[in-house]
C-alpha cells in the first residue's frame, strides 16, 4: 500500500508556472508507476502525465512540451513543473501510482486545486 499527498497547487496567471509535489508514503523506487491526472466538473479524469520506474514518462498531447513529470527517489516524491499554464489547465490534480504494473489497482491522493485565470 502507499499514501499519496499532493502540494503545490493555487492561483496562477496566464503564463505562469506552478510545481506540484505528490509525496509518498513508501520508497517509489520499485513502484511500478507513478502519474498525474487531471479533472474538472462534469468531465472524465484525465492522465496529465506519467513516469515508470525505469524513467520512461509519457504526457497528454494538451501538455507535451509546457509540463515536465519527474521523481525524486531519495525524497519518495514525484513533481510535475508546469509551465506555460493556460486558463484550460485549470483543474484539481491528482497523483496517482499502480503498485506492479499497468492493471494494478490505482492508489489516489486527496488532489490540489489548481487555477489559471488572471
Amino acid at each position: 500500500q502507499v499514501q499519496l499527498v499532493e502540494s503545490g497547487g493555487g492561483l496562477v496567471q496566464p503564463g505562469g508556472s506552478l510545481r506540484l509535489s505528490c509525496a509518498a508514503s513508501r520508497s517509489i523506487f520499485s513502484i511500478y508507476l507513478m502519474g498525474w491526472y487531471r479533472q474538472v466538473p462534469g468531465k472524465q479524469r484525465e492522465l496529465v502525465a506519467a513516469i515508470r520506474s525505469g524513467g520512461s514518462t509519457n504526457y497528454a498531447d494538451s501538455v507535451k512540451g509546457r509540463f515536465t513529470i519527474s521523481r525524486d527517489i531519495a525524497r519518495n516524491t514525484v513533481y510535475l513543473q508546469m509551465n506555460s499554464l493556460k486558463p484550460e489547465d485549470t483543474a484539481v490534480y491528482y497523483c496517482n501510482a499502480r503498485l506492479g504494473s499497468e492493471y494494478s489497482s490505482p492508489y489516489w491522493g486527496q488532489g490540489t486545486q489548481v487555477n489559471v485565470s488572471s
